[in-house]
């Protein structure tokens, strides 16, 4: 793995970890002592998915321009590992911490029951939009002549890991349900087969990509072999990675069915 230190990306990631960070500290030396294991895991939650996206965003970001099971790969850290691990870390109330007064009313504002931002996050993140948008944005950048052209310009290929993430955030929030929580948990059957028809859409994005008889992008080669096998190989990995990770999801929203809900206090 080469790291490519890219300044739009490491700099991003270093404030996250700085505000975050900062956040958590002013969190932790006001909450009580029974919950500071919770804000413990929340920071190993939230450092975990910063390294994860890290390595997605540099330290794959050359194999993904040579290799497609890398691009793959990069694609399924940054969608299915970093974005949920970042929403389990619970952010928004440590992110405020971090900020001066003035900004934390200010963005408070813009939360409050009856705003208009929190009305239109309550609709993206309804479950039939939000699965909506994230097959749209996944299999939209994996047409061909979507997929060259990130591969071939870079700022092009920058646009799509922002959209694949924030189509991930909007994917995996009402799962995972962090603040703001600006509706009610759906039920636990409509996330399991929310979560049971994004395993089927991109598992049959792997077979379409690991059973075409012809490369469908523009990979002049591999070092692991021809680029119908790289290929090949890198829908494998989207079928059996990115389903398993989809179904390891639907087994932690009946443990937490069985198990009974866990008590939180909301932010």
């Amino acid at each position: 793995m080469d790291w490519r230190w890219r300044p739009e990306v490491t700099l991003p990631l270093a404030l996250a970890v700085i505000a975050y960070a900062t956040g958590w500290a002013r969190l932790a030396a006001r909450s009580p002592a029974r919950r500071r294991a919770a804000l413990v895991a929340r920071l190993a939650s939230s450092l975990a998915g910063l390294v994860v996206m890290a390595v997605a965003l540099l330290g794959l970001h050359d194999a993904a321009h040579e290799r497609f099971l890398a691009h793959m790969a990069q694609h399924l850290l940054l969608m299915m590992v970093a974005i949920p691990l970042l929403l389990l870390a619970d952010p928004l109330p440590a992110v405020l911490w971090a900020l001066p007064l003035a900004a934390r009313r200010r963005i408070g504002g813009w939360l409050i029951e009856g705003s208009s931002a929190r009305r239109g996050w309550r609709g993206l993140t309804r479950l039939p939009v939000a699965w909506t948008l994230y097959a749209l944005v996944l299999w939209t950048w994996h047409l061909p002549v979507a997929y060259d052209a990130a591969l071939a310009t870079g700022w092009l290929h920058d646009v799509e890991h922002v959209s694949f993430a924030a189509a991930a955030v909007v994917f995996w929030w009402p799962v995972i349900a962090p603040a703001p929580r600006v509706a009610a948990p759906a039920a636990p059957v409509a996330r399991v087969v929310y979560l049971v028809l994004a395993a089927f859409s991109s598992s049959a994005l792997g077979v379409l990509l690991a059973a075409s008889p012809a490369p469908l992008y523009a990979y002049a080669g591999s070092p692991a072999g021809s680029p119908l096998e790289d290929q090949a190989w890198g829908g494998v990995l989207m079928w059996a990675v990115g389903g398993a990770i989809d179904m390891a999801a639907v087994l932690a929203v009946v443990a937490r069915v069985v198990g009974g809900p866990p008590k939180v206090s909301v932010p």
